[in-house]
């Protein structure tokens, strides 16, 4: 149960609740498709390279170092999900923090705006998220620097590796394999914990997804499947109304189809695996062994991955929202 508190200044309690969500699953579910339906497609590939390498180690260190979260009281935590997972660090700064700047740095030289502006909203973006950990009672400030700081030098790393790495994922044909294999095995073989926590199935649900996207990737490179082009949404330039009415059309097309995905995805793996391992579909504590959850996540992301980025566009072809 939550404890009980007053709001004394909506303006930042909703601002803070509202950036929170910013490093949760309902942002990744449509930014980042967003990105590929009508950005461009090596921004979004980028973006998710990123993000997939920067949460798995992320949550992997958070049940290595096993640091608590802050006490409460004194502080008062507006959050009880991720109240069993452990403190250090914030995968939300992490997130934050990679999206944000993988975005930026992936526009900049592609797209004419202003590079302080860019700039600036990176780092607007990353704070906000970063701040509403605090507000939120969910991590200390070490928590939430040690997260920002270890994505700064994930990317810095991986920066000099993006098109060697993005051309293999396109190109080689291994690359499906791989998509799959290594990311199931670092699954399975996830730190084990004293008792149950989120960060395995959230990890799992994270590469899961990227696993499925990349395979999309690959698969459209290979068989030369529709792409957009960037000439669609230019930043820095005011979007004409047909254009802006495209681009809510494929967004909000695309997002029903990967939510209805992800509805029939859970349910028919689910009822599959209640078949197969004798519980019922609503058995949360069966849900939580490793023999479910990992393919439980892992299957049904990795669809919705793959939705997004193949059947999708494809719809938005025969829809002529190309």
């Amino acid at each position: 149960c939550t404890q009980k508190y007053i709001v004394k200044n909506y303006f930042y309690y909703y601002l803070f609740k509202f950036s929170a969500a910013l490093g949760e699953e309902i942002f990744y579910i449509t930014f980042l498709p967003f990105t590929y339906w009508n950005i461009d497609h090596s921004v979004s590939r980028r973006m998710i390279i990123v993000w997939s390498i920067v949460m798995y180690i992320g949550q992997v260190s958070k049940d290595i170092l096993k640091w608590p979260r802050p006490l409460s009281p004194p502080v008062v935590k507006l959050e009880m999900r991720t109240n069993a997972e452990y403190g250090m660090p914030s995968t939300h700064a992490m997130a934050a923090t990679a999206i944000s700047f993988s975005f930026f740095i992936a526009t900049t030289n592609q797209y004419k705006y202003p590079f302080e502006l860019g700039l600036v909203a990176a780092f607007v973006f990353s704070t906000l998220v970063c701040l509403s950990r605090l507000y939120t009672g969910m991590h200390t400030l070490l928590d939430v620097i040690g997260g920002a700081l270890i994505s700064a030098v994930l990317l810095m790393l991986l920066y000099p590796a993006w098109d060697t790495i993005d051309h293999l994922l396109l190109t080689s044909p291994f690359c499906p394999l791989f998509s799959i294999v290594v990311p199931l095995v670092l699954c399975y073989n996830y730190p084990k914990l004293d008792y149950y926590s989120p960060t395995r199935g959230d990890t799992t649900t994270i590469l899961g997804a990227a696993a499925g996207a990349t395979v999309g990737f690959w698969l459209n490179n290979q068989y030369a499947a529709p792409a957009y082009t960037s000439k669609s949404f230019q930043p820095g330039f005011p979007l004409v109304t047909s254009t802006m009415v495209l681009v809510l059309a494929r967004f909000f097309v695309g997002i029903l189809v990967v939510l209805l995905t992800r509805w029939v995805m859970k349910s028919v793996v689910l009822g599959l695996l209640g078949y197969r391992y004798k519980f019922p579909i609503r058995d949360l504590e069966a849900q939580r062994r490793l023999e479910v959850e990992v393919p439980y996540k892992f299957v049904t992301y990795s669809t919705v991955g793959f939705t997004a980025t193949v059947i999708v566009p494809l719809l938005h072809e025969l829809l002529g929202l190309m």
